[in-house]
C-alpha cells in the first residue's frame, strides 16, 4: 500500500502515539532542554517508573530512580551528555539490573528542519537472549573441560568449498600447537599428519564425503615440537533438511599411551606363547638326552681307559651335557626350570660376580659397581641370578669391541601406577633394582623389540645361540620379577632387572629326618612312557638291591601295584605322560600306600606340576639326569 500523508496535525500526533504504544521496545523522547517529552507504556512497564515522576519531566530524578536498580552505576550514562555530542544514531551498550534483567539501548537524534530538537531512546529487553548466550557459553566451557579430562578433542570441517577447519581447545593441546600456529584449514591439518599416513587419512576422508558416511582411522601426527604421537579420529557428515552436505564433524584422541600398552601386552603374550613352546620342546628333548647321557655313563663304566671307543663315548657324554645346557636355558626362559630358592642379598651376588667379570670381559672393559645399602633380601636362586648377570656382561662385552664401561648398580625403588601402566605387566609396589649398563654401540628399536626371544641373535653364525637373554628373561619371571631394556644406537644399553623383595617375616628352614636303616629289599615302581628312559632306569639299577616293577603308563602302573600285593616303597614316575599323569598316579597310589615315597622325573618346577593334592613328600629329579644322580636320589628316598 502506498504511503498516504496525514492531512491534519491531530492525525499526525495520533499516528505517532499509536506507533509508540505498538512497539515492543521501551521508548523515551527527550526534548532539547533534556526534559521528558514523550514515553510509551512499555517504558513504564520495563523501568517500573511511577507516571507522576514522568509527568514532572525531571530527567535527573528519572536517572536517579533507574540507577538504583542497576548492578553498576549505568544510571550516570542513562541520560548522559554523550547523547548530545553526536548527530548520528548511536548504540550505547547495555544496562544490567540487579534482578538479572539486561536492556540494550539505542539512541537517534530528533530533527526539525535539519536542527536537532531532541533525542529518541529505545530500550530492548535482551535478558532471555543473554541468558541463552550465558547457558551456551557455560555448556561450551563444560564441554571443553570434559574434552580436556577425557583427552578427546573435536573439530568441524566446512564442506562449502572454503576448506575451513575449526579445532576445540583440547585438539590444539593434542597437536601441541597454539591457536596462532594453526591456519584453520584442512590443508594446514594435513601438514601435521605423518607423511607416511597422509594417503590413508585422505582416502578415509574422501570416502566418507563421497559415500556420506562415518569413518574412523588411527594415524600418526608430528607435533610442533617434532614428537610423533598416535591419534584416533572418528567423523561423520552433517546434512541440512534437504540432504545437502554441509560439514564434517569429528573427534580426535591421543592413543599413544594405549598403543604402547597394547604393544607391550602383545609382546608379553607372544613371549608367554614362545615360553610354552620352548618348555614343551625342552621337555621332549630332555627325555632323549636322559637316555643319551645315561647310557654314555653306563658305557664308560664298562669301557677300559685305553679302549679305542673310550674317547668316542666321552665325546657323546660331553655332547649330551652341552645339549642339556641348551634345554636348561629353554626351561629358564619358559620359567619351568628347577630352582633352589633361598634368601640372599643382591649386593653380595653383584659384588662376588663383579670380581669374576673383569677377567671375563677382558682388560679393555672397566667393570664398576654402585651398590645401595638400602636394599632388602630377595627370595630366589642366586646361582641363576649370577648366570643372568654373566649373560648380560657377555653381551655388553660384544657390544664394546674397542672397550668401554660396564656398570652394575643396585637400588631400592617404589613404583607407582603411572610407572607400572607404562611397563606392563608390572604392578605398583617395592622392588630391588639392578641396572646393568654398557657404553657399547646400542641397539635399534626393532632389535630391542625381539631381544628376549629365544634363538634371536644379531651375532654372526657360530658366535651365539640366542638363548642368553631369553634365560635372563625367564630367570626374572620365575622369581616374580621383570626385565626391561633401554637402548639407542651409539648411546649404549641399560638392562633394568626388577626383583620383588622377600617378605620381611620370611624364614627358611631345611628340616631333615634321621635316616632309617633298611631292613628288607625295597620295591620300586617305575612309570615312564619313553622306553629309552625306562630302559635306562632299569639298566642303572640292575646292580642295586631293589625289586623293580616297570610300567609304560600310569594305568599299567596301577595294575602292577594291585597285582603286586606286597608293599611298594618308592614310586619313580615321569610327571607328564599321555592319559593319566604321573601326579595323578602318585595321588591315587598314595591313598592306598601312606608310606609311599614319590620321585618325579621332570624338567618342570613343583609349581608347574601342581602337587598340592599330594599329601606324601615328593622329590623332583630333573631331566636329563645321570645314573649316578638317579641312584643317589633313590637311596635318599628309601633311607628316610
Amino acid at each position: 500500500m502506498p504511503y498516504r500523508p496525514t492531512s491534519t496535525l491531530a492525525e499526525t500526533v495520533a499516528l505517532f502515539e499509536a506507533t509508540l504504544e505498538a512497539t515492543h521496545d521501551a521508548i523515551l523522547v527527550l526534548a532539547a532542554d533534556r526534559s521528558v517529552s514523550h514515553y510509551n507504556r512499555r517504558f513504564v512497564e520495563m523501568f517500573q517508573v511511577p507516571t507522576e515522576m514522568l509527568a514532572r519531566a525531571d530527567v535527573d530524578e528519572l536517572r536517579a530512580f533507574v540507577a538504583n536498580q542497576l548492578v553498576v552505576a549505568d544510571g550516570e550514562r542513562l541520560l548522559s551528555d554523550r547523547l548530545w555530542d553526536d548527530d548520528s544514531a548511536e548504540y550505547l551498550g547495555q544496562l544490567r539490573f540487579k534482578d538479572g534483567r539486561v536492556y540494550e539501548r539505542y539512541v537517534a537524534p530528533q530533527r526539525v528542519n535539519g536542527q536537532i530538537v531532541g533525542r529518541v531512546i529505545s530500550y530492548r529487553d535482551v535478558s532471555e537472549t543473554m541468558q541463552h548466550a550465558a547457558d551456551v557459553e557455560r555448556h561450551r566451557a563444560i564441554l571443553e573441560r570434559a574434552q580436556e579430562v577425557a583427552h578427546i578433542g573435536s573439530w568441524v570441517a566446512e564442506l562449502d568449498g572454503t576448506d575451513r577447519l575449526g579445532w576445540s581447545g583440547e585438539t590444539y593441546r593434542i597437536f601441541g600447537v597454539e591457536p596462532g600456529q594453526f591456519g584453520g584449514t584442512s590443508a594446514d591439518f594435513f601438514n601435521f599428519v605423518h607423511e607416511q599416513d597422509r594417503p590413508a587419512v585422505r582416502a578415509a576422508s574422501e570416502k566418507a564425503q563421497r559415500e556420506q558416511g562415518r569413518y574412523e582411522i588411527d594415524h600418526r601426527i608430528v607435533r610442533a615440537d617434532g614428537t610423533i604421537r598416535w591419534v584416533r579420529e572418528e567423523a561423520d557428515i552433517i546434512r541440512d533438511t534437504t540432504g545437502r552436505v554441509l560439514r564434517m564433524i569429528g573427534t580426535v584422541q591421543d592413543i599413544t599411551d594405549r598403543r604402547l600398552l597394547e604393544d607391550q601386552l602383545r609382546q608379553a603374550q607372544k613371549m608367554e606363547a614362545i615360553g610354552r613352546l620352548a618348555g614343551g620342546i625342552a621337555h621332549d628333548l630332555n627325555n632323549a638326552l636322559t637316555a643319551i647321557a645315561g647310557y654314555s655313563e653306563l658305557a664308560m663304566a664298562g669301557v677300559a681307559a685305553d679302549h679305542p671307543a673310550r674317547a668316542d663315548v666321552e665325546e657323546i657324554r660331553r655332547a649330551a651335557e652341552r645339549a642339556a645346557s641348551v634345554t636348561r636355558q629353554l626351561l629358564a626362559f619358559s620359567r619351568k626350570q628347577l630352582l633352589e630358592p633361598r634368601l640372599f642379598d643382591l649386593n653380595d651376588v653383584v659384588a662376588a660376580i663383579a670380581r669374576l667379570l673383569s677377567r671375563l670381559v677382558g682388560p679393555d672393559v672397566r667393570v664398576q659397581t654402585r651398590l645401595s645399602d638400602r636394599i632388602r633380601p630377595i627370595l630366589g636362586d642366586p646361582g641363576q641370578v649370577e648366570q643372568a648377570i654373566v649373560n648380560l656382561a657377555v653381551n655388553a662385552r660384544d657390544a664394546m669391541p674397542a672397550g668401554g664401561d660396564l656398570t652394575l648398580a643396585t637400588s631400592y625403588e617404589r613404583l607407582d601406577d603411572t610407572f607400572t601402566r607404562a611397563h606392563v605387566p608390572m604392578t605398583p609396589g617395592e622392588y630391588v633394582l639392578l641396572r646393568v649398563s654398557d657404553t657399547g654401540h646400542g641397539m635399534t628399536p626393532e632389535t630391542t623389540a625381539r631381544i628376549f626371544e629365544p634363538f634371536f641373535t644379531t651375532k654372526p653364525a657360530g658366535k651365539g645361540t640366542g638363548l642368553g637373554l631369553s634365560m635372563v628373561y625367564g630367570t626374572l619371571k620365575q622369581i616374580g620379577g621383570f626385565v626391561f631394556v633401554d637402548s639407542e644406537v651409539g648411546q649404549g644399553t641399560t638392562f633394568r632387572l626388577y626383583f620383588p623383595p622377600a617378605p620381611e617375616a620370611l624364614a627358611l628352614s631345611d628340616p631333615a629326618d634321621a635316616p632309617v636303616a633298611a631292613t628288607r629289599k625295597k620295591t620300586l615302581l617305575v612309570a615312564e612312557d619313553e622306553s629309552a628312559v625306562r630302559n635306562l632306569v632299569a639298566s642303572a639299577l640292575r646292580d642295586e638291591p631293589y625289586s623293580l616293577l616297570l610300567a609304560s603308563s600310569a594305568e599299567e602302573a596301577l595294575q602292577l601295584a594291585a597285582a603286586h600285593g606286597a608293599a611298594i616303597d618308592v614310586l619313580l614316575t615321569d610327571a607328564i605322560m599321555p592319559g593319566k599323569s604321573g601326579v595323578e598316579l602318585a595321588t591315587e597310589l598314595a591313598r592306598r600306600l601312606p608310606a609311599l615315597r614319590v620321585i618325579f622325573m621332570s624338567g618342570y618346577t613343583e609349581e608347574d606340576l601342581n602337587l598340592t593334592g599330594l599329601e606324601q613328600p615328593a622329590v623332583i629329579l630333573q631331566k636329563p639326569f645321570t645314573p649316578r644322580e638317579l641312584r643317589r636320589r633313590i637311596r635318599d628316598a628309601v633311607e628316610k
